[in-house]
């Protein structure tokens, strides 16, 4: 990293020091074709922060962090190099740019201002320096949360009540695999969220729920609670010197929001209506808890189990008996067949040909249908392990361009699945399928993008998301379910009658999914549009939600403490929102394929490949949404998708 560190601020060097005068192809063309080794040795680390974080990285990653923040830095306050940016921009409508290249020069001279490029040296100075101790507190927040993490807790054989036989096996092989006695709910999503369904000891319920809500905030040299303080006094100091009225605005305003009023305008659009619902689902589970002889009120480690049994009554739907339709290699092989039947893309196994960082790891080679022409690679890491980031997430290794000739990209899906017993197959629920499709979407959306300057490939944080939501909605397709969502053991077709008390279903529970996320999206908003910063994170937490009216029986999906979202970097901050703006186009995109009768209709998939996957952000996204779809999007398909009231 500091060779390539070094190479790249010398190449950088060498374009702001020309004496001819600034051109597109000799300053922005030669920007975008620098720092190569940078990017390459950049991924190799970040491949092993996300995947392979053990303590020797953890340390690497404290030294690592801040230089690479420095090198930006640097970068974006070279005074030469924005001299240059800035004459070129100054030219761009005289100078013969093509649309593209104009968009280069907007979005480049953008980013410079953005991050300082016009301050004084003083500001830029303390901007440096602010810069570079939040990339410390941003490793060493996402060090402690993942320390928390590998824990777990440990189950007697009186506490595997309720839970399916293929569950209590992957708590099994989870206690095997660290060596421990008895049955191991690992502290990670995936894990916990099936017992606190299924589970029917209460107490263990409690202990597991507690012990996931509370990651990061124990009081001891794991607690987060001072990181954030400070992660937030430093972004509103950093927002203020750069021009912006609190760090919201500095984090929107390259958004589509553009500023923090029009995305809570959204999210309040949604919030009473979701409320309104968790009211109604809590006096249905406790109405059946009585009637079950459960005397107990209602609390957030009761929620999923009680929900789960709600929905059986109802719906005489047992998401269990579902789950033994989801095999997770089928649904892999199911979101490789939608892709081939929406775009024409073809995914080959090339496992043990290319070099993993685990054996865990798979490769396929992606490949158009047509011709055979080579698209790019997808690796595969679906497992969850000690040193392992929780969650699911895409990565791109490498990112398509032609500024060098055709540059073809590289990308990983990551998930935490918990492997199932030796022997036997891993499967997953219906809200894993969807994540499935959603990290998916994601490496479909790098794996079609076709623009020339490798900037382009960067959309807005609110965009971002979109096509990996939009894509969670082929998993209920007929033709998915028909061919790869077969029983385990008979492998016989998922039954219409189950389908049909599925989709019956489908509104069930939104309250709760949509209060859990957009509880955490509007603590983050309110954080972050405060000017002055100053936050003690638990009061802070506390009284926002007050304000807000949540129902007690339910906790934010991502608590302050341990919300890496927000706090690993700038990535989300003040942009959780974006999933549900990002959401309010994929209910509406989805629409158009609905309002065909077919979801995979070749004229609206080519329509959506060609104007939202493909162009990156070479064109306004607003723009890119109103040529898809003829006009901007509307938030009523959201709403009935979640079965709120449209008006």
């Amino acid at each position: 990293i500091d060779k390539a560190a070094a190479a790249y601020l010398a190449e950088v060097n060498a374009i702001a020091t020309r004496t001819d005068a600034p051109t597109f192809d000799n300053t922005l063309a030669a920007l975008e074709r620098s720092g190569k080794s940078l990017d390459r040795v950049g991924t190799l680390y970040f491949v092993m922060t996300a995947n392979l974080n053990t303590p020797e990285v953890q340390k690497l990653a404290e030294v690592i962090e801040p230089k690479l923040s420095q090198v930006s830095d640097e970068v974006k306050f070279n005074a030469k190099l924005f001299a240059r940016i800035k004459a070129v921009y100054d030219a761009r409508e005289t100078s013969g740019l093509s649309a593209e290249q104009k968009r280069v020069v907007q979005k480049t001279y953008d980013d410079f201002v953005r991050r300082g490029a016009s301050l004084d040296a003083d500001k830029k100075k303390r901007v440096g320096e602010i810069n570079q101790t939040l990339a410390k507190l941003y490793t060493d927040f996402g060090n402690r949360v993942q320390a928390d993490e590998n824990t777990w807790v440990v189950l007697g054989k009186d506490q595997l009540g309720g839970l399916p036989e293929s569950l209590v096996q992957s708590y099994k092989a989870a206690a095997d695999e660290r060596k421990v006695a008895g049955w191991l709910v690992v502290n990670t999503r995936s894990a916990v969220d099936p017992f606190l369904t299924f589970g029917d000891e209460r107490s263990a319920r409690e202990k597991v729920w507690r012990a996931f809500v509370e990651r990061g905030n124990h009081g001891d040299k794991n607690d987060t609670n001072g990181l954030i303080t400070e992660i937030v006094k430093l972004r509103a100091e950093r927002a203020g010197l750069l021009g912006f009225a609190s760090h919201a605005h500095w984090r929107m305003s390259d958004t589509m929001a553009k500023e923090p009023k029009a995305a809570e305008k959204l999210m309040m659009r949604v919030w009473p209506a979701a409320v309104a619902r968790v009211k109604q689902e809590v006096a249905d589970m406790q109405k059946l808890a009585t009637k079950l002889g459960h005397k107990l009120t209602v609390e957030p480690w009761d929620y999923r189990f009680y929900m789960e049994k709600v929905r059986k009554e109802r719906y005489d739907l047992d998401q269990n008996e579902f789950k033994q339709y989801f095999e997770l290699e089928n649904m892999i092989q199911a979101s490789y067949f939608m892709a081939g039947k929406l775009y024409g893309y073809a995914f080959e196994e090339v496992s043990g040909t290319l070099p993993v960082f685990h054996p865990d790891v798979r490769v396929y080679r992606v490949t158009r249908k047509s011709d055979k022409s080579h698209v790019g690679y997808l690796y595969r890491d679906d497992f969850a392990r000690t040193h392992k980031s929780s969650g699911a997430w895409q990565a791109t290794y490498r990112e398509q361009q032609k500024v060098d000739g055709k540059v073809f990209p590289i990308v990983s899906n990551n998930n935490n699945f918990t492997k199932g017993g030796k022997g036997q197959p891993v499967l997953i629920s219906l809200d894993d399928a969807r994540t499935l499709f959603h990290e998916f979407g994601h490496a479909l959306h790098a794996l079609s993008n076709d623009t020339t300057y490798p900037s382009l490939t960067n959309t807005p944080r609110d965009f971002v998301e979109f096509p990996s939501q939009v894509h969670e909605n082929w998993v209920l397709t007929r033709e998915i379910l028909d061919t790869y969502a077969l029983h385990y053991q008979t492998k016989e077709k998922m039954p219409q009658a189950l389908i049909d008390k599925m989709r019956k279903a489908s509104t069930f529970n939104q309250g709760f999914s949509t209060v859990e996320y957009l509880s955490a999206a509007l603590v983050d908003m309110k954080l972050h549009t405060d000017p002055k910063g100053a936050v003690d994170p638990k009061a802070f937490e506390a009284s926002t939600l007050k304000a807000l009216g949540m129902p007690k029986e339910i906790v934010m999906r991502h608590r302050m403490p341990h919300f890496q979202h927000l706090f690993t970097s700038d990535a989300y901050s003040a942009g959780y929102y974006s999933y549900l703006w990002s959401d309010v186009m994929a209910a509406d995109a989805w629409k158009a394929f609905e309002d065909t009768k077919d979801p995979f209709n070749p004229d609206v998939a080519k329509k959506f490949k060609d104007l939202i996957l493909a162009n990156g952000d070479a064109i306004d996204r607003a723009e890119a949404y109103r040529q898809f779809r003829g006009r901007d999007p509307k938030v009523e398909a959201l709403l009935a998708n979640r079965g709120f009231p449209t008006k």
